[in-house]
């Protein structure tokens, strides 16, 4: 009997558990939400990654050749010519994991997140 991987039960488990050549790319992606998203608070939802203030922000996901990153269908729409070169649906973006992360534009798209937050609940608090 294969033993079964235990399951993360943090963010910093779940990079850990990630295969090692796609950990560097994964850390980067965490220090950008939480340098966008400063006071979010970290946790696993559905086994994802995710950043939350009130309501979750963004979440996202490794894959065999990408990283799945989860904002809300409005985000994808309003970000719709920045994100051309990479395939989307309806509330996710595919990062190819043989590309860099496009960082900038995760960081603007997290902001955006945020300014909706603030929007829907009147601030922003941490």
């Amino acid at each position: 009997m294969i033993p079964k991987k235990p399951i993360p039960e943090n963010i910093t488990e779940y990079i850990e558990a990630a295969p090692r050549d796609v950990q560097e790319k994964l850390h980067q992606l965490r220090a950008c939400i939480n340098a966008a998203a400063p006071g979010a608070k970290e946790s696993l939802k559905w086994g994802m990654p995710a950043f939350n203030y009130h309501r979750i922000l963004v979440t996202f996901a490794v894959f065999r050749h990408h990283i799945g990153f989860y904002p809300t269908p409005p985000v994808v729409k309003a970000f719709e010519k920045s994100l051309s070169k990479y395939k989307t649906a309806k509330s996710s973006i595919q990062f190819p994991l043989e590309q860099p992360l496009p960082l900038d534009l995760i960081r603007k798209i997290t902001m955006f997140r945020v300014r909706e937050s603030i929007e829907a609940d009147g601030k922003w608090r941490s």
